[in-house]
């Protein structure tokens, strides 16, 4: 037990955890799912053991109302759930994933949150770039996953989609790579979450300055490398999110502060005006069409089941499970079964009604508020002038943000490294809010600047 005391330790766990959740299919085509769910177990085993070996450090009613609400209501489903067996298994995993973030939460401050993250997201992008190099340039054509999917059989299909392929052979064409987790829009989204790690690690020196341009340049190559259009707008939005936090910090007054925020909601309004108006062109300059690759259709499947059960939904599963009713004939892009339903809204409603999808979204908003204040924090309580400028507090917002931008094109905020990184950032922000229990209190001192963040 006192090796779980150890920072090295927690250190390492948070690592190898992220990798998994963050890289979760790579493990899955070296190992196959019975090596994946061995793998999972034993991270969540010592998930429990760090909880409890640092049960001082946290409790259940100091846990925040709308996440555990969210994870109660995925567990009562089992009760009106079409597949009860699917639900209890979804639910399990659930548990077992919401249980690593609470961990890593709990175990680590957002310093060495950062440093794992680092590190799992700089061995993912330097092992992506090897693996497809090593595919160019010695296997010279596409490979498929060395353990298949459970009653996958390559060799019975006349034509094999884009999609079985662990790796394509395109990065000496100059195409979409898929890297390590065998898909480009997921690998885009890590290299995204490295433009943000990165990028505030480079300007707090946490990490040399060599590493930290090398780091940077990586994750930069790897969107490149990867083109998709949802990074390319939470891009945009990121970019706009940090202009915006930085105005914020730098007003004097409460007055000025309240223009900032007029100001903020001027250019939010008009760009969402702007991006209705121009739809067609916007996705054009994205490579999209009005289809938005096919989504369009699993959307309107999705929306005409959900309309069945409107209210509490289907039950919950998570991930669809393939060979379960309604999932096993709901919906089949370019030969390939759907597992999610390619946004996360209404993938809820499907799952968990509108009742499920209002919790997780209030989930989403009460983490990203919290995490708005302490990024524009100017000034601590009581201090006599401004605070030293921390590019860590910058951290839960641009994560919580990348999240919800997927959330419009993929599901990942459901299963694996979303649900992770939500617990992560909603845990953390929740036990600094807890100290500033008034409503009115924080909402004034957002607007005066004078939030916390530690």
């Amino acid at each position: 037990m006192k090796l779980l005391d150890e920072r090295r330790f927690r250190l390492g766990y948070a690592i190898v955890s992220l990798f998994t959740v963050l890289a979760g299919d790579a493990v899955r085509y070296s190992v196959g799912w019975w090596g994946f769910g061995a793998a999972a177990i034993a991270i969540t085993v010592v998930s429990v053991l760090l909880l409890w070996r640092h049960r001082d450090r946290w409790s259940i009613g100091g846990l925040p109302f709308l996440l555990l609400a969210f994870l109660a209501f995925a567990t009562a489903s089992i009760v009106w759930s079409y597949y009860p067996g699917a639900t209890a298994l979804g639910t399990l995993v659930t548990w077992m994933t919401a249980a690593v973030g609470l961990g890593i939460a709990v175990s680590l401050d957002w310093p060495g949150i950062l440093r794992a993250l680092g590190w799992a997201i700089r061995t993912i992008l330097v092992s992506s770039i090897l693996f497809e190099l090593w595919v160019s340039i010695f296997v010279g054509k596409p490979i498929f996953p060395l353990v298949p999917a459970p009653g996958m059989d390559y060799s019975t299909l006349d034509e094999v989609p884009d999609l079985y392929y662990w790796s394509r052979n395109l990065l000496l064409a100059g195409d979409k790579i898929q890297g390590i987790v065998g898909n480009s829009a997921l690998l885009g989204f890590v290299a995204l979450l490295g433009l943000i790690v990165f990028g505030i690690q480079l300007v707090s020196a946490s990490v040399s300055k060599p590493l930290g341009i090398a780091s940077l340049s990586l994750a930069t190559l790897t969107v490149l490398l990867t083109r998709s259009a949802t990074i390319t707008v939470a891009i945009v939005v990121l970019a706009a999110v940090v202009v915006a936090v930085v105005l914020l910090r730098l007003a004097r007054t409460g007055q000025h502060r309240g223009f900032g925020y007029a100001g903020l909601l001027t250019v939010v309004v008009s760009g969402i005006l702007t991006a209705l108006t121009f739809r067609s062109s916007l996705l054009g300059l994205l490579g999209k069409d009005d289809t938005l690759t096919d989504r369009t259709s699993i959307w309107a499947d999705v929306i005409d089941l959900a309309q069945q059960r409107p209210v509490l939904g289907w039950g919950w599963v998570s991930f669809w499970i393939p060979w379960v009713s309604p999932f096993d004939t709901l919906h089949t892009a370019h030969g390939v079964r759907q597992l999610h339903a390619h946004n996360a809204w209404l993938d809820l409603w499907l799952q968990l009604g509108i009742v499920g999808a209002v919790i997780v979204a209030l989930v989403v908003l009460a983490a990203l508020v919290r995490s708005w204040v302490f990024a524009t924090n100017r000034m601590t309580p009581g201090a006599a002038g401004p605070a030293r400028f921390t590019a860590l507090s910058f951290l839960p917002l641009l994560l919580l943000t990348a999240l919800v931008v997927q959330t419009f094109a993929e599901s990942r905020l459901l299963v694996e490294y979303g649900i992770v990184l939500l617990v992560i950032a909603a845990v953390k922000t929740h036990h600094v809010a807890a100290e500033q229990p008034d409503p009115a209190l924080v909402v004034k001192r957002a607007l005066s600047g004078r939030a916390a963040f530690v």
